[in-house]
């Protein structure tokens, strides 16, 4: 069956090597050098050859564009990434039908420049944010325009990513997050929390169009349903200096329907369970199939591999499984099926 990985990571290589002068910290990009396929084609397309009807959805790996730059060059380095995604999928369009653009969010006006350049002038199908802006939440007015502009004015989909390091505590005595849990529990809960601000923030009453497609399964919200819908109907009973009972008495739908509403991927590094949860929340008509190469033990292929396994091991129906590769990507993108 034709599988479309709408998340797979790259770092092109001009984009790269301009990336690792512009760093600051060196030791930011250290697992990045070590995995070739992220900034090398000719190892990326290697492997591709042993997965027959596989293709990518390129999207620029971490880390974000504002970590790495600031508001000064960051606008440059977006437009080099775009237009080197835009290279490769005109070189290999049967391996990598389509793009999307990031933009330097910490240069707002800056954004709306390159969302023009990249989707109107290169083809990006969709633009790439970070579940914050340097500390910075998404629900800021400065970034408003950047989500108006993607609904209203180009109408494509947000792939929404979580950005948190180890510079993040754990617990407010010290200075630094230990063991990774920044990472194995902490980005989970990053994207819950970019998407939790969202939903009381009005977006999807605003932007009924709105599609934001969130990594890793929509984290932690599928497993905690009941936290979302009864919990979170009691919304306000736990807050004293806040009016939240009358935010949520203005809201027009209980706030798990708002939750409902993003899309979801499968790149929950081949974990059966996470996938049923989030099939079982969001609907098989929002969830992609995603793999998050080249993140995995292996450097690439492993979880393009075990990723459909955990899915065909569900014994979902033909036409569902059919949407989860591929059908509900090219709806999102609007590219044709055949």
């Amino acid at each position: 069956m034709r599988k479309i990985d709408s998340y797979a990571h790259i770092l092109p290589r001009k984009y790269f090597d301009r990336m690792a002068e512009l760093a600051k910290d060196k030791g930011a990009i250290k697992r990045w050098l070590t995995i070739p396929v992220l900034y090398d084609l000719d190892a990326r397309l290697k492997m591709m050859e042993g997965f027959p009807e596989y293709q990518q959805i390129l999207t620029l790996s971490n880390p974000p564009i504002e970590m790495i730059a600031g508001p000064d060059d960051s606008p440059a380095l977006a437009r080099l990434a775009n237009e080197e995604m835009a290279k490769i999928r005109d070189a290999h369009p049967d391996k990598f039908p389509a793009f999307v653009a990031s933009l330097p969010m910490n240069n707002p006006a800056a954004c709306l420049a390159e969302m023009d350049h990249a989707i109107n002038v290169l083809g990006a199908r969709g633009i790439q944010l970070f579940t914050n802006v340097n500390g910075r939440p998404l629900d800021e007015p400065d970034f408003w325009p950047i989500f108006e502009a993607a609904v209203k004015t180009y109408d494509v989909p947000i792939w929404m990513h979580p950005a948190r390091g180890a510079n993040m505590p754990d617990y407010a005595s010290e200075k630094k997050s230990k063991f990774e849990i920044w990472w194995t529990f902490g980005w989970p809960y990053e994207t819950s929390a970019a998407m939790t601000r969202m939903v009381f923030s009005g977006f999807f009453d605003k932007l009924p169009n709105l599609r934001v497609i969130t990594h890793h399964m929509g984290a932690m919200i599928p497993f905690f349903d009941g936290r979302v819908g009864p919990g979170l109907d009691q919304f306000g009973s736990r807050t004293s200096d806040e009016d939240y009972e009358g935010l949520l008495k203005s809201m027009p739908k209980r706030p798990i329907e708002y939750f409902r509403q993003f899309y979801a991927d499968t790149a929950l590094a081949g974990g059966v369970s996470g996938i049923r949860c989030g099939l079982d929340f969001f609907g098989a008509k929002q969830v992609v199939f995603a793999s998050d190469c080249p993140f995995d033990p292996e450097g690439g292929p492993m979880f393009i591999r075990t990723i459909p396994e955990a899915i065909d091991s569900l014994n979902l129906p033909q036409d569902e499984r059919e949407g989860i590769y591929f059908r509900n990507a090219l709806r999102l993108l609007k590219m044709p099926c055949c």
